[in-house]
């Protein structure tokens, strides 16, 4: 049986065509280039890869020219959140038809005033409309973006009704203590965090490793942080040099073209505006990369 996800495994950025679809060739040669520098999987459609601009079907698409473009299942995770729980059932049970395991889900995030009852609600509607002992569901927490928090019993509740099948969680929070709280909670969770300076200390704090936005441009720092190696200010850092910027999204797609020399990989879907140039950001991150690279 599939188990969890851990290790290192990266939330991708998701490249456009001119016409704004998925660029699925150009996505499956960036998964093959991180696999080569030591990268487990790929999620597709989470927070860095615009998954909320992007529907049930044009995701399918996309995970079916993966596949044929020999990405393996077992390497792809989905981000599988949306405001409609029937969405959400419908993805997970067509990945399941094509040979994916790992979903991640956010909780239904429109509606800010939720109750944690409702919460986990929406949680085991999406679980037994699928009703598949195939699947390995991850809860998504990540309230400064989607305002809406899992609450850490919600987390061990549905671990306890449902087993293996709610397998791990994502904490994207960026607050170490909220990790704590939650290996507390549900220490059977596979937990891995989104927050790339917390990954050795969430590592040695029993958690499962990450799933990361900034390994799309700095995999060999966020590898270094993977084995233990004390770059935590390096990559606090290079943090900062995207996240501090207007648009996370838009200005790691920029250093991304920078980095490659392919200037579509600067496209994004509305609301985001695409930046004219990575470059000058693109040098600053290499200063912070080059003892690592060495």
């Amino acid at each position: 049986m599939t188990e969890a996800i851990r290790g290192f495994w990266v939330a991708s950025a998701t490249p456009l065509t001119p016409d704004g679809s998925v660029d699925s060739a150009k996505l499956a040669a960036h998964a093959k280039k991180l696999f080569s520098k030591g990268v487990d999987g790929v999620v597709l459609f989470g927070t860095t890869g615009e998954g909320t601009s992007f529907n049930v079907a044009e995701r399918l698409a996309t995970i079916e020219a993966l596949l044929k473009a020999d990405v393996a299942a077992e390497r792809i995770g989905i981000g599988g959140g949306f405001p409609a729980v029937s969405d959400s059932i419908a993805l997970t049970r067509a990945v399941l038809g094509l040979g994916l395991h790992h979903v991640l889900v956010l909780p239904p995030y429109f509606d800010r005033s939720v109750t944690p009852e409702g919460i986990e609600d929406a949680f085991a509607a999406i679980l037994d409309g699928v009703a598949d002992d195939r699947l390995r569901a991850y809860l998504y927490h990540i309230p400064q973006i989607s305002g809406v928090a899992i609450p850490t019993n919600v987390a061990s509740s549905l671990r306890k009704r449902y087993g293996k099948t709610v397998a791990g969680l994502k904490d994207s929070s960026g607050d170490f203590k909220q990790f704590l709280a939650f290996r507390a909670a549900a220490p059977e969770l596979a937990i891995t965090v989104g927050n790339e300076a917390d990954i050795a200390r969430a590592i040695a704090a029993g958690g499962a490793g990450t799933i990361c936005g900034m390994a799309n441009i700095a995999p060999e720092l966020v590898k270094a942080m993977i084995d233990g190696k004390d770059v935590e200010a390096r990559m606090q850092a290079a943090v900062d040099i995207v996240v501090k910027s207007p648009s996370f999204l838009a200005t790691l797609k920029a250093i991304l073209a920078a980095r490659t020399g392919d200037a579509s990989w600067l496209r994004v879907r509305p609301p985001l505006r695409a930046l004219s140039d990575g470059t000058a950001l693109k040098l600053k991150l290499d200063e912070l990369m080059s003892p690592v690279i060495a």
